[in-house]
């Protein structure tokens, strides 16, 4: 497929407000955070601002203030992702010049690292004391060790490959670190026998797959992941199965487009005794609530064809 194809498939998911998330075709034209640079991408040089660790501590403070380390791991999830309502949407955050580094940044959220952000503010703020906040190396480096763990295969960062960029990897990996649980084919899901590969079949779009050796890490994983089960519940089976989540599962829409696995992240919420998505949509530009029912957005958006969902786990437990 050519780069005019890649920017049709793109062209047709951005008509329907689609995020393809971390392997999606290049932001000038959809909401992936690792696609080919382009004029758009304004981008920022530091992998951290003075204002993400104001942010950083704003957030956590409200978070300790109101209790939201007593809360259940999912009830934590949605608190803390309700204080992000409104912060802007902007693609490709992570893509900064240099070599692959940990980002940080707070001011302007994807669909991916909305999710990632908001787990790991949980994930501190159920691990740490309070008094955390009167050490900022302390806090910082907590939060930079649990971002890292959450974004990063096993963990570590060794170069643009091991950054977790096909959801259902990301899924995968967090689930054999103990961070969440993929819980899709227990709610009735399916096995998806799809093979993923859109980041290998599409290296035009991606700056870093220009060298031979990342390319051929990143195809080396996409077979690795292709062979290994994946699920996803149908969209016309949400509707029944939707009793079964809870608030604060991660919810990754299964993609249409060939060799992309998800089009679209957010975090389950009910409100009023209906399932609703909490995301950072490309349409809306900032962190919203949708309107509609989470069965009914996916059934309306012809790019996607149902879920996977993930629960984050408590801290040391389950």
């Amino acid at each position: 497929m050519t780069m005019l194809r890649v920017l049709l498939v793109v062209s047709t998911l951005l008509s329907l407000g689609a995020c393809q998330g971390e392997a999606g075709p290049p932001p000038s034209s959809g909401d992936a955070e690792s696609g080919a640079e382009t004029p758009s991408d304004a981008g920022r040089a530091d992998a951290a601002l003075p204002v993400d660790w104001t942010i950083l501590h704003e957030r956590l403070t409200w978070a300790y203030d109101n209790r939201v380390d007593t809360l259940t791991m999912g009830e934590a999830v949605v608190a803390l992702g309700r204080v992000f309502v409104g912060t802007p949407y902007q693609p490709r955050t992570l893509e900064i010049p240099g070599p692959e580094r940990l980002v940080v940044n707070f001011e302007a959220l994807d669909c991916v690292t909305f999710v990632e952000n908001v787990l790991a503010l949980a994930r501190v703020v159920k691990t740490a004391p309070a008094a955390v906040l009167n050490e900022e190396h302390v806090y910082r480096s907590l939060y930079q060790g649990t971002l890292r763990q959450i974004r990063y295969r096993g963990g570590s960062i060794d170069g643009y490959p091991s950054r977790l960029h096909y959801f259902s990897d990301w899924i995968a990996d967090g689930e054999a670190k103990g961070l969440l649980r993929d819980v899709t084919a227990d709610l009735g899901g399916v096995a998806d026998p799809e093979p993923v590969d859109f980041m290998s079949t599409h290296p035009e779009a991606y700056r870093q797959l220009s060298e031979a050796e990342t390319l051929e890490r990143v195809r080396a994983d996409e077979i690795r992941l292709s062979g290994q089960p994946r699920f996803f519940l149908p969209e016309d089976r949400i509707p029944d199965s939707a009793p079964g989540i809870q608030n604060g599962d991660i919810i990754a829409a299964a993609s249409t487009v060939p060799g992309l696995d998800v089009a679209h992240t957010g975090i389950a919420i009910w409100l009023e005794g209906d399932l609703h998505l909490m995301h950072a949509p490309l349409v809306g530009d900032s962190v919203q609530i949708s309107e509609r029912t989470l069965a009914r957005r996916i059934q309306e958006i012809g790019a996607q064809d149902g879920i996977a969902v993930a629960r984050p786990l408590e801290p040391g437990g389950s």
